[in-house]
């Protein structure tokens, strides 16, 4: 079984966080999306999330626990 890897374009580095997303315009309040991030794309990815208001929460990833992408 292969680690669970960062969702930045591109990078295939072992993914360390959570972040839990929706979209108003489509999710429901309740749900949570899922993307995966490296120690090095937290911010980036949260930034991306957070200026467009997606972003819910950030918490440690542990392999395996990823539920819904």
């Amino acid at each position: 079984m292969e680690p669970d890897v960062c969702s930045s374009k591109g990078c295939r580095a072992p993914a360390t966080w959570q972040l839990l997303w929706n979209n108003p315009k489509l999710h429901t309040a309740d749900r949570r999306k899922v993307w995966l991030a490296c120690d090095e794309h937290r911010e980036s990815l949260s930034g991306f999330l957070g200026a467009r208001q997606f972003l819910k929460d950030v918490v440690p990833h542990a392999a395996g626990s990823a539920a819904d992408s």
